[in-house]
């Protein structure tokens, strides 16, 4: 079917087409932080059980570990990026920041507030405060 194609253009949108902008990138993010979201809930969930059944904390050791840190610092974003961006939902069911480039700027801001904020609740619950 494809052999038939006559027109110049692709038959769907591809990366190769689209050029990445900051609010494409925040909708990918978006989606990857429900996913990191739901994670760190199910962990922290099966990590409470476990504290209430022994009375320790779960792989304490690896909590405070550099990779326990970074496992941290990915939660924190995706659960301050998702908050994030249900607010920036909020301001376009007001019918705000359509434009392309508010739009872009909101979305840059989110991104980088939500990096901030993730590195000091990671610095300050790490331990390494």
């Amino acid at each position: 079917m494809a052999s038939e194609w006559n027109d110049k253009r692709p038959m769907a949108p591809h990366l190769q087409v689209w050029r990445w902008h900051p609010a494409m990138a925040s909708s990918i993010i978006h989606r990857a932080s429900a996913i990191i979201s739901y994670a760190a809930l199910v962990k922290f969930s099966i990590g409470l059980v476990i504290f209430y059944t022994t009375g320790k904390i779960p792989l304490e050791g690896l909590i405070y570990s550099p990779l326990g840190a970074i496992g941290m610092f990915v939660g924190f974003f995706g659960l301050i990026f998702m908050a994030l961006a249900q607010l920036r939902h909020l301001i376009w069911d007001r019918g705000l920041f359509f434009e392309p480039k508010a739009n872009n700027t909101m979305s840059v801001l989110m991104i980088l507030i939500a990096l901030v904020l993730a590195a000091l609740g990671t610095f300050c619950i790490s331990g390494a405060a």
